[in-house]
């Protein structure tokens, strides 16, 4: 098996993904479009995985070990393109998380929005 995560940056999971992709000649078909749309795909594809379960069948979908195959595969498709999408138009995600956590900190305080799943505009 592979390294971890707690073994594995994420500047090393971008070049990995550049690597793969160089290799087939993939920049000319990867565009700021096509990118998001496979994200989205995939995203998709891990959704269908649970679609239309009950709250104890998607914890069960998680420990059934086909069943958790196959999201793994789904989730990996979806880190692909969101590594694939960051690499190939240079998004620091670590960057691009810690401003959108400092920005939702501010949308979402403790206090307002401690055990609520409501929208920031709504609290």
């Amino acid at each position: 098996m592979g390294m971890s995560d707690q073994e594995r940056s994420v500047g090393e999971l971008k070049h990995r993904v550049a690597d793969f992709c160089s290799a087939r000649d993939w920049d000319q078909f990867h565009g700021p479009k096509s990118v998001a749309a496979g994200l989205v795909t995939e995203a998709a594809e891990l959704l269908a995985e649970l679609r239309f379960a009950t709250d104890e069948q998607e914890i069960a979908a998680v420990q059934d070990p086909a069943r958790r195959e196959r999201l793994a595969d789904e989730l990996a498709d979806v880190f692909f393109f969101l590594l694939r999408f960051a690499q190939r138009f240079d998004f620091d995600l670590s960057e691009c998380l810690d401003a959108k956590l400092a920005k939702n900190a501010e949308r979402y305080s403790v206090a307002k929005s401690r055990g609520r799943n409501a929208k920031y505009d709504e609290l």
